[in-house]
């Protein structure tokens, strides 16, 4: 931890996989602003939205500061004695097999490596499993079952030297910006280079796609069996890399021998044309990258799309060398460290499985007799365990599942029904903490201490640059107490994060002699100093490659026992869910440009909240005219969850040209903390993928209907109000306050909203304007000639107050005229006003206006507004401004 109050130091950005490094400039022993680390090979100086707010994220106010039992405050040694007893009375009357960890990728390696041990070496189960299950297990199936390990064989640079790149599944403008950048460059300074975006919707992405392939959703895996055809049609493959290096390939051609271009295009709802186009750039292209994402991991079939990628590419031996290979992009900080420590339930650690060899290997280096010798339950499994009443007692850190987990209500239930539920978070409340037993406080970003490693296996440095905060403590310390408490002290006896790392590094190195892909040996012996200044490197790291490993398979040796890599052959499938007359959408889920996960950090910025500040469902021109909607019309979107139960979200209409015919888009992050009724997790049904278990979380089938608003009320205030009678409520956050947009759907009450008006300005001076005629209301609430709450309501939402003007009230003196602040009309164009550059606070009506006025550039925006001169998030949108 750095001791002076004001200095800087580097760490790690908590965010995405990229894996950014961080400068951060403390003041008075706080992080007052973060800027890009320029020598850090992920991100050479640039940040994205989310990365530069970091510091706007470090409220006090809603962090997990002490140690609760039943939501009463206790101290550590209580509550650590409380968990120990309860897991060993449990584990002693039901087995080991009765608890469970879920882990998160917002963990560090030495927290992950701390808790796969306590589990699987000495409790003795394998219910071991993490959020990551939901992002990136499709992407290690299909590495483990072409490759023989779970390795990424490319690097960041293979990006901007490919003369073809394929975005499949993945809308890197907005998940990865700062690689989207970096993408963004080489193709403005080599525009030979060809991009072809795969996906169902248009996206930002596409802003530099020099073809869009706009697919049915879930029929990726048609696309490559077509290709993989098609470039053995055109003699396009590689038969000599094919015979020396791979086997399997005769069974797999015989697979997609049927699908020509013709079927590939019906199958797919693609023109031929465009299909062909692409057939051609990637027979012709030797420097191919596929980068994909979650488009095509969260899915039913998601292992077989990976290994339908991969198979192209093996074909034509486009792996191991520059600007070539399959690239799964991973999710999330530390997906790729908690698969390196063995966090999924079906690895062991190190990147060794469940076999007989690795479980001897792992139990004496652990000296560890009790060592789990089966694989434990995956996500989904493990919390239908949990509402069975098999699993009894859950652990939870860092992330919040009843958010985030498909069929969130039967998760709920589960938890509910629990008989033990504990929760590591730094966050105090949460859908998830709300079901806490016992809430343990976590250090977050900012105070924890240790490595994370990115996409491209790249181990950096996430550094405690300030104090804990109140009584929060590490996760690894955390696990260890308990450990000691249930018996294990000697192996859980660290008293730094190094003493774990090193432990870490040498199992990969055991007995392993170039038998397994990750081994970073060569970190084993490293002092207190070392660790504390060690710089980014990418595994392996060993006697071979004691400085790391840039890209992997450059030798053509892989790692299945005969050193070939596999051909799996594939059977293409589109989703089964069968629409009906209820229920004709197909719903999609993706990330937002400015937030994160479940919001729990990102939510508290009014930066990031400012781009897209309402839960909202995507929907086409000419779906929403014939359902009669409108932008920003609220919308009921519904299905029947796994317990025949009709499961619903209210939502704001947005019209969206890039969606196609009956299908809506949903952003993942909306919880029960920020809204009413927006988690999209209720509407996605437990469908999971057979090798994976990982989710289908890419496709649901819906139904659509209007949901008039008989009343819209918006609100600032400097605390937080409660949401009173409102069915629909969405909070978000404002420097110095929140701001409230509230409807009523039902219009049967109205001295409701007036009496919770009136509770709300309870103990204020109020000044109110009443347009009986129009149905117009609008007060302020006042204290120590202050405004403390504006409250402005409207039967059309369009004639509510935009929610910066109305922000700026907070900043007027009251006086004997402020009731003239409560007739300005300051309409609410829900278009026109939103906020585009989140770092500038540009809203479209002003990008617009230049643009009108003669700037034809992106650079000359830049120049006249500022707009996309930071982190660069928002050039996609500026450049689709410029088109239209």
């Amino acid at each position: 931890m750095i001791s002076d109050v004001n200095s800087s130091g580097q760490t790690t950005c908590p965010y995405c996989g990229v894996g950014c490094g961080v400068d951060a400039q403390l003041v008075n022993g706080t992080i007052d602003g973060v800027s890009g680390t320029k020598d850090h090979p992920a991100n050479q100086g640039r940040l994205c939205v989310k990365g530069s707010a970091l510091h706007e994220t470090l409220s006090q106010e809603t962090r997990a500061l002490h140690p609760k039992i039943s939501g009463i405050r206790t101290d550590w040694d209580s509550a650590l004695d409380h968990v120990s007893a309860s897991l060993k009375k449990i584990i002693s009357e039901h087995g080991p097999n009765s608890v469970a960890f879920y882990l998160s990728g917002q963990l560090l390696t030495e927290d992950y490596y701390v808790a796969n041990k306590l589990m699987k070496g000495f409790v003795g189960t394998a219910n071991v499993d993490t959020n990551s299950r939901l992002c990136m297990a499709s992407a290690v199936a299909g590495y483990k079952r072409a490759f023989g390990s779970d390795t990424v064989p490319c690097n960041y640079e293979d990006l901007s030297h490919c003369d073809l790149l394929l975005l499949i599944g993945s809308n890197a403008a907005w998940t990865h910006p700062v690689l989207y950048q970096r993408i963004s460059e080489a193709k403005a300074q080599r525009p030979q280079m060809k991009i072809v975006v795969i996906d169902p919707r248009k996206t930002a992405s596409c802003d530099i796609a020099d073809l869009h392939l706009q697919l049915k959703p879930g029929s990726d895996t048609f696309v490559f069996v077509g290709l993989l055809n098609y470039l053995v049609e055109k003699r396009a493959i590689d038969h000599e890399f094919i015979e020396r290096h791979t086997e399997g390939f005769e069974k797999t051609f015989a697979q997609c021998a049927t699908h020509d271009l013709e079927s590939t295009a019906q199958e797919t709802g693609l023109d031929i044309a465009d299909l062909e186009q692409f057939f051609k750039w990637f027979s012709r292209t030797e420097k191919t990258v596929s980068f994909y994402s979650q488009g095509i991991n969260q899915s039913a079939t998601g292992t077989d799309k990976c290994n339908a990628i991969i198979n192209c590419h093996l074909a034509t031996g486009r792996i191991g060398q520059e600007g070539m290979g399959p690239f799964s992009i991973t999710g999330q900080p530390n997906a790729m460290g908690g698969r390196e420590v063995g966090g999924l339930a079906n690895q062991l650690a190190a990147h060794m499985d469940f076999d007989e060899e690795s479980i001897d290997r792992v139990s004496r280096f652990w000296g560890a007799p009790n060592i789990a010798r089966t694989p434990g339950l995956k996500a989904v499994e493990l919390f239908s365990a949990i509402h069975s009443g098999k699993i009894k007692a859950v652990w939870i850190m860092a992330t919040n599942p009843v958010v985030s987990l498909p069929d969130s209500e039967f998760v709920r239930e589960a938890l509910s029904k629990c008989e033990l539920v504990i929760v590591s978070d730094c966050i105090e409340k949460t859908d998830t903490n709300a079901y806490a037993d016992v809430l343990l406080p976590a250090t977050g970003w900012s105070e924890k201490d240790g490595t994370v490693t990115n996409s491209e296996r790249r181990i950096s440095r996430q550094r405690g640059l300030m104090a804990p905060s109140g009584e929060s403590k590490h996760d690894w310390w955390i696990i260890c107490e308990v450990a000691k408490r249930l018996g294990f002290v000697e192996a859980f006896d660290y008293a730094s994060p190094r003493e774990i790392f090193v432990e870490h590094a040498a199992l990969s190195a055991f007995e392993n002699n170039g038998t397994r892909d990750f081994d970073i040996g060569s970190l084993a012996d490293l002092t207190e100093s070392q660790y504390a200044s060690l710089a980014p490197i990418q595994w392996p790291v060993n006697a071979a490659s004691p400085n790391g490993t840039a890209r992997m398979f450059t030798d053509f040796r892989f790692f299945t026992p005969n050193g070939k890599a596999r051909f799996i052959a594939t059977e293409p499938a589109l989703p089964q869910q069968a629409a009906n007359f209820d229920t004709p959408f197909t719903l999609n889920t993706g990330r937002l440009r400015d937030q994160w996960h479940t919001m729990t950090r990102t939510g508290l910025s009014q930066r990031l909240m400012s781009h897209s500040p309402f839960p909202v469902a995507s929907i086409n021109p000419r779906d929403a005219r014939n359902f009669g909607i409108r932008e920003g019309d609220l919308v009921s979107v519904f299905n029947t969850d796994s317990q025949s139960r009709k499961q619903s979200l209210t939502l704001s209409a947005n019209i969206d040209a890039g969606i196609a015919d009956e299908q809506l888009f949903i952003p993942m992050h909306w919880n029960d903390q920020f809204a009413s009724n927006a988690r999209v997790s209720k509407l996605i049904p437990s469908v999971t993928d057979p090798y994976s278990g990982q989710p289908e979380s890419k496709f649901a089938r819906v139904g659509l209907r209007a949901t008039p608003a008989f009343l819209w009320l918006s609100a600032i205030s400097r605390t937080p109000l409660e949401q009173g009678p409102f069915d629909f409520w969405v909070q978000t956050r404002l420097a110095g306050g929140w701001h409230y947009l509230l409807a009523d759907t039902k219009g049967e009450n109205e001295s409701a909203w007036l009496d919770w008006i009136s509770s709300v300005q309870n103990g204020y001076e109020k000044i109110e304007l009443s347009n009986t005629l129009m149905h117009d209301y609008r007060t302020l609430g006042c204290k120590n000639k202050r405004i403390e709450v504006a409250i402005f309501a409207n039967p059309k939402r369009e004639k509510l107050p935009e929610i910066s003007w109305q922000y700026e009230l907070f900043n007027h003196p009251v006086d004997a005229q402020s009731w003239r602040l409560l007739t300005r009309h300051e309409g609410n164009s829900l278009a026109q006003n939103r906020i585009i550059c989140s770092c500038f606070q540009v809203s479209e009506q002003q990008i617009k206006e230049a643009i009108a006025q003669g700037a034809n550039s992106t650079a000359e925006l830049g120049t006249k507004l500022r707009c996309g001169t930071n982190c660069g998030s928002c050039l996609p949108e500026l450049a689709q401004f410029l088109t239209q």
